[in-house]
């Protein structure tokens, strides 16, 4: 089981997603910024790593909003993924390592290719079921 976190960053009622880059595995596909628990690390030790990494920013982490167990085709290994709502305040995000970032309404979200394992919690942000 891999374990991974991602961070739903809402600001002004948009929400921050970012597309992996044309090299990456599931190359184009959109997703919550985030990444790979390291042993030892808590979930939201993880996240706040990953979004320093990725955004430059220093995040604070809210509770836990979601969480999916997943398989893809083709892969052996099972993911589980722990979605957290975020802050980053005013902080300019900056875009380290995707193709693009942008802000989108939840009501948008369904509007872009977001990786099969989000669809999920994608469904419960655009139809209100889920406010951050």
């Amino acid at each position: 089981m891999i374990r991974v976190v991602a961070g739903v960053i809402e600001r002004n009622g948009s929400i921050l997603i970012c597309q992996r880059r044309h090299d990456d595995r599931f190359p184009f596909k959109w997703e919550f910024p985030g990444g790979k628990v390291e042993p030892g690390e808590s979930l939201t030790g993880a996240l706040t790593r990953e979004l320093e990494e990725e955004l430059g920013v220093k995040a604070e982490i809210g509770r836990e909003i979601h969480r999916a167990d997943y398989r893809y085709a083709g892969r052996s290994e099972y993911f589980t993924i722990a979605f957290f709502s975020a802050s980053i305040g005013e902080q300019q995000e900056s875009n380290r390592v995707f193709e693009k970032i942008a802000w989108a309404t939840p009501s948008e979200l369904p509007s872009y290719d977001f990786l099969e394992a989000n669809g999920e919690l994608i469904g419960m942000l655009a139809n209100g079921a889920l406010r951050l």
